[in-house]
Parts: structure tokens; C-alpha cells; sequence
């Protein structure tokens, strides 16, 4: 199958000839037409599937038919994502597929100044990509207006569920048009998910083109015990088998992604770290210094590391496994993409064992278990039902109306479009964030409880 056999418009195959596309993936020959045919749409579809083409082409052709160029633009298409490298992300791919239309489109997230977004609005728009804290922000200033949507796109949808942004979703859904086509694409039809198209869609057509929390068989997986004490020294023998490769680490949290860049500098290792503490504009660097190559080593948290998407990465390394199963299959899918081969290498500690365990029954297989020389565990990893786990930080009560909210010195969490820490074990099906995700809460609570009212960073 081609892209042309799909019913795109000339304009866009060109861009995509240009690009280096040759042929539709299963999830974007799966949903194409359905969008094109203005049908609502519930897409499954796994991270590295080009999911992004699948619901941008069609838009932009669905906007590329009625161009308006008297008068100010009216914003025709929203597409909000749960992490502001997401929406830069989706914003670049627009640029890219519709560089020979005679559209517009504008990103808005949180971290940065509001100056920039307000003139884009100002000018008006065609599409505007947002993650939902920073679009709130700007409704409560009635700087932008969304009862001109023709079409609405909720891209990850199960991770904005995750985030806390539930409450967010239902203010911006209350502001854009009942008539309108709705596009929502998440790894998994969870019954959270289900119930949330439930409210706002209209006979939706589903397209899946992989079952829940698979990877690409192209991934190879490797497990390395070895103490917890051990693992930054074990890390370190790693990248020094290749020095050049380029490696996205990800660490639990944030204070320990700080604390493990800072030994890889100091041992020679160009690297550096993303995450929710980070300015907007440390992020944007950060990754940027990646996909050049100007650092090798980017060490991320789960939340933060959506929408990184670097071609051809060949190796990404699970410093500490994650506390939630699924967050797995989300890490090792930035590598392994279109085909491409890839590596997951998890460093394991005796403590991570039942975590280890979660994994490899989620995703029905036996990981690959060796031992590094030199850096044997002190006590071997356990599978059993007992299997230890790492011990979780109390949480404070969670909070019923702060992040998502959009409301300025609300607690930071989700509304960041992507600084909300870590995720709890168990989903948040109403949509409610821990009052406290990430490390230490209770110092930065303090800290502005000394300062006066936070500042609005979202």
C-alpha cells in the first residue's frame, strides 16, 4: 500500500516524498481513511508507530479544503498532548507535512513566557497543539477562542487520564463546538478511556493495529543484576563499550536523574538530564544537544521522555525500573522504531526484583537475565510472588481540584504539561493527581509556603 492509495491531497505526498516516506504503517493505513471520511475515531496505536502522521495528515487535508485568508483565522483544530516535548513534537511533524499548504499553527505549553503564544493567537491560527494546563491558563484570560473546533484530537489519551488532566479535558471540551469531529489515539482502550469517549464522541470507529503493552520483536532485552550501590559504576562500563552511541537513560525520579548526570560528567560523559524541575528552555536544549549528537547520554523521567523522538536510537538503559508495568513498554519504545533494531538493558537491584517480575509477566516472556564480571549482586534477583519491591514515598491526600485545573499556584503536578514526577502503581480513572508527585514534596511545599503564592509555570 502507498500513501497515495490512502486519497491524500497531491500537496501532502509531496511533503511526505521529501520527508523520506515511502509507505503507510499499519496505524496510519488504519485510521487515514476513517479521518478523511469524517468519522470519529478511537485509534490503539504504541509509541515509535507513527501515530502522529496518522491523525495530522487528515486533518490537514480536512483544513486545507476551506483556507481563509480574509480576516483573522479562527482556530479550526486543537490537538492537546500530555507533555510540552510532545506537543513541540506533533507541532514539527505539522510543518514538515504541511509545508506546501497554505496553513497555520502554533504550539502552546507551559515553562515558557505567555508573550509569544498570545501574538500566534493574536494573528489567529488554523491548528493549535497545547498541552491542557497552558490552554486553561489562556481561556481564563480569554486569549484564545475554540468555538470555531472543527476537529478536536486527544493525543495519549491514557497518559493525560494518568497525569490528573481529567478535569482539564472536561473545561476545554465544554468549549468547543458539540458538532465537531473527535480523534483520540491511546496505547490502550482501558475502561478509563472507553468511558471518556463515552462522553464526547460520536459512534466512534476503533482501529487497533497491536495488542495492549507490546513492544517491537526488533527490541532485544537484557537484564544485569547488581546492587543498587553498584549501578552507577555498572552504567558507566556500559557506555564505555561504545562511547559514541547515543543512549537515553531513564532514572524514577528527578532528584536522582540530576544526581546521576553529574557523575557522568564527572567521569567524562557528555550527558545531560530532562525533566519536570527543568525549564522549559533546559529541556528544549537538552534534547536538542541529543538529537545532534553534542551529548550522547540524555537521562530522562517517564513523564518527561514523551515525545522524545530520535531516529534509529539504538539503545535505551532502565537505570531503575519503573513502579508501574506499562511505563516499561512506553521507555524501550523510543528505540526499536520502524523496523530498526534496538536494546533495552535494565540494571536490576535485589529490592527491583518483584518490579522485574511485573514486567516480564505483562509482557508474557522471560527477560534475559546475565551477570556482568566484576559486578555480581551480593544477593541474586527473585521472581517469586514475594519478590521485594523498592519502598514508595507517602504521599500526601490527593488533591480534588489543583492540577489540570489551570488555576495559578495550584500544585504544579500534571498542569506543567509534563513536570507531574511519577505516576502511583494503581491509575487514576477520575482523573485526580497526587497532591505530591515527585520527590521531595514536602521541602518544596515548604519553600513556597515561605515565598508567598507559587508562580504560575505551567
Amino acid at each position: 500500500m502507498s500513501f497515495d492509495s490512502l486519497g491524500l491531497a497531491p500537496a501532502l505526498l509531496r511533503a511526505l516524498s521529501e520527508a523520506g516516506y515511502e509507505k503507510p504503517t499499519p496505524i496510519q493505513a488504519a485510521a487515514i481513511p476513517e479521518v478523511l471520511a469524517g468519522h470519529d475515531l478511537m485509534a490503539a496505536a504504541q509509541t515509535g508507530t507513527g501515530k502522529t502522521a496518522a491523525f495530522s495528515l487528515p486533518v490537514l487535508q480536512r483544513l486545507a479544503g476551506d483556507t481563509r485568508t480574509e480576516g483573522r483565522r479562527p482556530i479550526r483544530a486543537l490537538i492537546l498532548t500530555p507533555t510540552r516535548e510532545l506537543a513541540a513534537q506533533v507541532q514539527e511533524n505539522l510543518r514538515d507535512y504541511g509545508k506546501y499548504l497554505r496553513l497555520s499553527s502554533t504550539v502552546i505549553f507551559g515553562g515558557v513566557g505567555m508573550g509569544n503564544q498570545l501574538q500566534a493567537l493574536r494573528r489567529g491560527v488554523d491548528i493549535v497543539v497545547a498541552t491542557p494546563g497552558r490552554l486553561i491558563d489562556h481561556m481564563q484570560q480569554r486569549s484564545v477562542d475554540l468555538s470555531k473546533v472543527d476537529v478536536l484530537v486527544l493525543d495519549e489519551a491514557d497518559r493525560m487520564l494518568d497525569m490528573g488532566f481529567l478535569p482539564a479535558l472536561k473545561r476545554i471540551l465544554a468549549a468547543v463546538p458539540r458538532q465537531r469531529q473527535t480523534l483520540l489515539f491511546s496505547a490502550t482502550f482501558a475502561p478509563e478511556i472507553k468511558a471518556l469517549a463515552q462522553q464526547f464522541m460520536r459512534e466512534p470507529r476503533e482501529v487497533s493495529t497491536a495488542p495492549a503493552n507490546t513492544v517491537a520483536n526488533t527490541v532485544t532485552h537484557v537484564v544485569h543484576p547488581v546492587d543498587a550501590a553498584n549501578k552507577r559504576d555498572l552504567l558507566l562500563h556500559i557506555l564505555a563499550q561504545d562511547s559514541r552511541r547515543q543512549t537515553l537513560v531513564f532514572s524514577r525520579t528527578k532528584h536522582g536523574a540530576d544526581k546521576l548526570v553529574r557523575h557522568l560528567e564527572q567521569a567524562g560523559v557528555k550527558s545531560a538530564a530532562i525533566h519536570g524541575n527543568k525549564s522549559q528552555n533546559a529541556r528544549t536544549r537538552a534534547l536538542s544537544d541529543f538529537k545532534t549528537n553534542r551529548i550522547t547520554v540524555l537521562v530522562a523521567t517517564d513523564i518527561a521522555a514523551r515525545g522524545i523522538d530520535i531516529d534509529q536510537l539504538p539503545v535505551v538503559i532502565n537505570f531503575d525500573l519503573p513502579m508501574v508495568a506499562e511505563d516499561y513498554v512506553h521507555r524501550i519504545g523510543r528505540t526499536g522504531r520502524a523496523g530498526a533494531e534496538g536494546q533495552a538493558i535494565s540494571l536490576v537491584s535485589h529490592d527491583e526484583s518483584g518490579l522485574l517480575r511485573d514486567i516480564g509477566r505483562l509482557l508474557k516472556t522471560d527477560l534475559s537475565i546475565s551477570n556482568v564480571a566484576g559486578f555480581e549482586p551480593s544477593s541474586p534477583l527473585r521472581l517469586d510472588a514475594g519478590a521485594p519491591r523498592p519502598k514508595q514515598q507517602q504521599r500526601q491526600p490527593r488533591s480534588q481540584g489543583g492540577a489540570g485545573q489551570g488555576r495559578p499556584g495550584g500544585n504544579g503536578g500534571a498542569r506543567n504539561g509534563g513536570t507531574g514526577g511519577n505516576r502511583s502503581p494503581a491509575h487514576r480513572p477520575h482523573g485526580h493527581s497526587a497532591a505530591g508527585t515527585g520527590e521531595n514534596t514536602g521541602n518544596h511545599k515548604r519553600r513556597r509556603q515561605r515565598r508567598g503564592p507559587a508562580t504560575n509555570k505551567a
